[in-house]
């Protein structure tokens, strides 16, 4: 089943939720961490856990696992390309449910705007995904929704919060995608001001979640079920780099 082009970003979401699904684990001891380190694996490709999920007809974008500065990362780069490395779980979130990470953007991308199709790229994301209850979803999404499930025979996840690295929207900012309402971004850095530095992130999931998914949650919390580092390129044709550190999730 063909999905029409103005709908890829929902279709990289339903890829997203295919990793998710082959991902899933079962319930995790106390002191197994949810998301495996980029640090613990060799040069290379990265850890088990992760995988990487494109869209049809894309130029892929890198994830691989290097030194750099005497710390093992990842390194991202998009080249007129798509891309997200998923990694799948399942953890019913604390009050509080923390995810940290480090990023650092060596090149921003040229033309890049959140707020058009044409725009719609971005150097460094980190998204998080949630099992809302798509029952609750206006009636076009859970259509869209079902198509999805009908095209792969799998779940997909109904919400998704992306951390991204803008190059000219405020810090703060908050962003609907314009291919989605499943997708929604939170500017946490912009702009050339720290590039290339390393730049610490730990955010309280409950309050970013009821930020911008605040409109459908009812107050209510769901439950996590992945996280995915991306950056993609494929609507300016443009090009980008950056590196990650380890992710962690504190539930």
């Amino acid at each position: 089943m063909a999905f029409p082009l103005c709908d890829q970003r929902f279709l990289g979401l339903v890829l997203i939720g295919l990793a998710c699904s082959a991902l899933a684990w079962p319930a995790l001891a106390a002191d197994e961490p949810a998301i495996k380190p980029f640090s613990s694996a060799a040069p290379g490709e990265p850890p088990a856990g992760w995988k990487f999920t494109n869209l049809p007809n894309k130029a892929a974008t890198k994830f691989s696992v290097v030194d750099l500065n005497g710390a093992r990362v990842l390194k991202v780069e998009a080249e007129d390309s798509y891309g997200n490395l998923v990694h799948g779980f399942h953890v019913q979130p604390g009050e509080h449910s923390m995810v940290a990470w480090k990023w650092r953007v060596e090149k921003l991308i040229d033309n890049a705007d959140l707020k058009v199709k044409s725009g719609e790229d971005s150097p460094a994301k980190l998204c998080v995904f949630f099992a809302f209850d798509a029952a609750k979803l206006p009636f076009g999404e859970r259509a869209r929704l079902t198509l999805a499930k009908s095209a792969t025979g799998e779940d997909v996840p109904t919400e998704s919060l992306c951390y991204v690295w803008d190059n000219k929207l405020a810090i703060g900012t908050t962003q609907t995608s314009v291919f989605t309402k499943r997708i929604r971004f939170l500017v946490l850095q912009s702009g050339s001001l720290h590039l290339g530095q390393w730049m610490s992130e730990r955010r309280d999931l409950s309050v970013d979640y009821q930020r911008v998914f605040g409109d459908e949650s009812e107050g209510k919390f769901p439950e996590i079920v992945g996280v995915a580092v991306g950056a993609d390129a494929d609507n300016t044709h443009g090009h980008s780099l950056a590196y990650v550190g380890d992710v962690t999730l504190e539930r």
